[in-house]
Order: structure tokens, then C-alpha cells, then sequence
């Protein structure tokens, strides 16, 4: 909805950003400028044709255990904390908030702000950083979207405004009713009996969307997906703290694994992850590491991206405690390469070129450096000069994300055609047509969009 909204309104001749807050992800992507922000809020800044920049997401929060995540603040790595540690920070992180919000304030017309969750979470009211906490803080006129796909829609709608104070139902202008299936005019009195219930205007029924090729922007996406066995010869390994499933848009039959399972794949990919070493030895607790060494064996081409590609080799390195305390583990040895935590990130953009001499851009998101075998054949050669990752007849690792992401790269992996999938740009103005068909206008831009 709110990529939608930002490409809606760039249509509409107004110069636009979008902003969350705070977002919790292991999908992100590096800014041109530098720091690194979720992919959600870097689809929402395609969407409004401009350069992503940290400001847009200021916090980032990404799990790297049950209970802890790494705090990226202003796209920087600010602090491992606890979630109890994390609401202590709370006066230090509004003010990177409210500063990120006024710096994009000076520069765009309108602000598309997304919220995370519920409005109306009364046990985080306290704390909250990105939903009635900042609109209240900066009086954001709020447009309520309700999920009907989940069920409940009636006391989701009417509850959260029974639960929000009069201030914040004051901002809180209108209502929509999102992923309906059918005939919506089915539901006009439905609409009406929220309507009455709330006092407030529905802004619209949105059909549910089908196909919508929108970056990922948390590992959620997969969650369904988890050990389906599918009539397809590429299996993902689905860690407990993957990151940037995006990677993998032009695999949407793959199969995701969480166990190992019977049969020989053609490939087995390794994605990045959070936390490398807690999900290499989680493989080796659940068998998957025995299970892939015996996959490559039987002739699949086993292939690492970021975190993913430093687990194929003999060890990896923790002397700084960037993951773990326990100083390291060993690898699946399917590479002659060792690799070394740093307590730096390196976040970048950057274009490489295959051993076909094909171009291509992708993305760098890692903690560590990796000695690469001597005389090895690299995975690609980067426009600095220097080379990435490694080749091999059955096994090839990169720590370049978005590599995939191209059909070119990934077919000469799989050997074979990969089929490509709509320009984003064609995806953001299908959801500004599918907003546009669905809206009342008048209603909206008089909310919305008036002083």
C-alpha cells in the first residue's frame, strides 16, 4: 500500500520519499551514499524515482538470535542489543528519528510514512518510535489499511480505534480495506457498518493482488513455502537467520529446505545469513551439512552467496566476537578458503563482470574477509580490478548479493535459460494503477493531501 501510494503520487507531479521508522529485516540493501537501509524502504524510494539514502530508514533492526538483533543506525552498525536493551536506548533513538524525518522534511513535498504492525500495540505506546509515537509527535495524518485476507476485519478495524486515545484517533482520518477477494461491491455494507462504528470515511476496498512481484522485504515471504518438495531442481537452505531472499526472485519454484530431504538436486544454494556461524552449526546439528556434502557427491553444484559462501570453506573465524564467543567453526571444506570477522561492515554497490565477460550489478553486505585459493578461478571481476569469490566445476561461491537477481549470472550457474520477471518499474506503476482503481480520490487527496 504504501509503495503504491509513493508511485501514486509521483505520477501526480509531487516530489516524494518514503520513510519507516523503524524496521525489523535481514533483507537490506546498501545506499549509493553509503550505510545500508531495509529493501522495502529501497523499493518504495524506486518507486518515487529517487536515490535510497539512510534517512529513509533510520533503524534497522536485524535478528541475529532468538531474543537479540544488530541495531543499524543512520546505516551504520550502532550496537548488538537485547530487545530489553533496545527500548533503554529509547530517547537516543527518537532523536536519530525525528532528526532523519526533518532532513527528508526540507527536501520532498510529501513523506509517505509506513507504520510497522498494529497502531495501536498499548504495551510498546511508551516506546514506539514508528507508528502513533511519531504521527502523534508530528501530527502524520494516518490512513488505517485492514487485512480482510486474514479474517476479522470488523473488530481489527473497530478495535484499534477503541483502543487509541483521542488524539491519536484525531489523526487516524479514514480506513481501506485491503486483499479483498470477489465482488467488493458485495461488501458495501460492511463498509458502512464500520463506518458507523468507527466515524470514520473508508478510503476503499483493494482487491487482493495476485502475482505481485514486489521485493521480499523480510523472510516471512518464504515461511509457506518451507519443505514443499516441488518438481524442481534447485534446493535453498533455509537458515534460521536468512537474509535477502531477494536474492532468489528468479527461483520462485525452488524448494526451501529447513531438513534435509530424499532425492538429488541439481543445485543447492547457501544464502546469506545474519548470524553465520550459529546457522553453520545449526546444519551441522540437523544433519544438512552431511546431507549437502553427499548432494555434492552425487554431482550437484553447490553454491554460497554472502554468508553462504563463507561456509563452504575450511573455517571461519570469530577472533573479535562479532557472532559468537566461541571463536569460530569449521566449514564444509568443499573450498580451499578461510574466512575472518572483521568488526567492519562492508556495504557497497558495485558492477562485475563473469568469466563470459557478462556485466552485471550487484551488492556487498558482510562482516569478514575471505582468502580466496591461490590461482583460483574467480566468481566474477569486479570494475576496480579485484576479484570476487571462486569458481569451480561444482561448487562456486560470491559475496555478491543480486548476482542471482540477474538471468544471465544465474544461468550459467543452472546451465540452462532462466525465465525473467517483469522491470520493477513496471511492478510500482501496476501498484499506482491498482491504487488508482480502487481509491475514492476526492476523499483521499481532501485527507490526505490538503493542508
Amino acid at each position: 500500500m504504501a509503495t503504491a501510494i509513493c508511485r501514486w503520487l509521483v505520477r501526480k507531479g509531487y516530489k516524494v520519499a518514503p520513510f519507516k521508522a523503524q524496521n525489523m529485516s535481514n533483507n537490506s540493501y546498501p545506499c549509493a551514499a553509503g550505510g545500508e537501509i531495509g529493501r522495502a524502504q529501497v523499493a518504495q524510494a524506486q518507486a518515487c524515482l529517487v536515490e535510497p539514502e539512510p534517512d529513509m530508514n533510520p533503524i534497522l533492526l536485524k535478528p541475529n538470535s532468538d531474543c537479540g538483533s544488530q541495531v543499524v543506525v543512520n546505516g551504520k552498525v550502532w550496537q548488538n542489543l537485547s530487545a530489553r536493551e533496545y527500548y533503554q536506548h529509547f530517547p537516543i533513538l527518537l532523536d536519530h528519528v525525528l532528526a532523519a524525518y526533518a532532513r527528508l522534511e526540507e527536501k520532498y513535498e510529501f513523506i509517505v510514512v509506513e507504520g510497522a504492525g498494529s497502531i495501536a500495540e498499548l504495551n510498546l505506546r511508551q516506546t514506539d518510535l514508528v507508528n502513533m509515537g511519531l504521527a502523534t509527535r508530528l501530527q502524520i495524518p494516518v490512513l488505517l489499511a485492514a487485512d480482510i485476507d486474514r479474517g476479522g476485519v470488523f473488530a481489527a478495524v473497530a478495535g484499534t480505534f477503541s483502543l487509541l486515545d483521542e488524539q491519536e484517533r484525531s489523526l487516524v482520518r479514514g480506513f481501506a480495506v485491503n486483499r479483498f477477494r470477489g465482488d467488493p461491491t458485495l461488501f458495501a455494507n460492511g463498509v458502512k457498518i464500520m463506518e458507523d462504528k468507527t466515524n470514520k470515511p473508508c478510503l476503499g476496498v483493494f482487491p487482493h493482488l495476485y502475482g505481485s512481484k514486489l521485493d521480499a522485504e523480510d523472510a516471512l515471504s518464504i515461511e509457506g513455502e518451507v519443505n514443499s518438495r516441488k518438481d524442481s531442481p534447485v534446493a535453498i537452505i533455509r537458515f534460521p537467520h536468512v537474509s535477502n531472499v531477494s536474492d532468489f526472485r528468479l527461483l520462485p519454484d525452488a524448494c526451501w529446505l529447513s531438513r534435509p530431504m530424499p532425492g538429488v538436486f541439481d543445485c543447492i544454494i547457501l544464502p546469506g545469513t545474519k548470524n553465520t556461524i550459529d546457522d553453520l552449526l545449526w546444519m551441522r546439528r540437523t544433519g544438512f551439512c552431511d546431507w549437502i556434502l553427499d548432494q555434492y557427491a552425487k554431482g550437484a553444484h553447490v553454491i554460497g552467496v554472502c554468508g553462504g559462501y563463507q561456509m563452504l570453506g575450511e573455517r571461519i573465524e570469530d577472533p573479535f566476537g562479532v557472532e559468537t564467543a566461541a571463536g569460530g567453526a569449521d566449514g564444509l571444506n568443499l573450498m580451499d578458503s578461510r574466512t575472518v570477522l572483521s568488526r567492519e561492515k562492508t556495504t557497497r554497490i558495485v558492477r562485475g563482470r563473469t568469466p563470459s565477460s557478462h556485466e552485471f550489478e550487484g551488492y556487498e553486505i558482510h562482516m569478514g574477509q575471505t582468502v580466496r585459493p591461490p590461482g583460483a578461478a574467480p566468481f566474477a571481476t569486479l570494475n576496480d580490478g579485484t576479484e570476487d569469490g571462486v569458481r569451480t566445476p561444482g561448487c562456486s561461491g560470491t559475496y555478491l548479493h543480486g548476482a542471482l537477481e540477474d538471468p544471465a549470472v544465474l544461468g550459467e550457474l543452472l546451465g540452462r535459460s532462466v525465465t525473467t520477471l517483469p522491470d520493477r518499474n513496471t511492478v510500482y506503476e501496476e501498484l499506482a494503477d491498482w491504487f488508482d482503481a480502487s481509491v475514492d480520490r476526492k476523499r483521499f487527496e481532501d485527507l490526505y493531501l490538503c493542508p
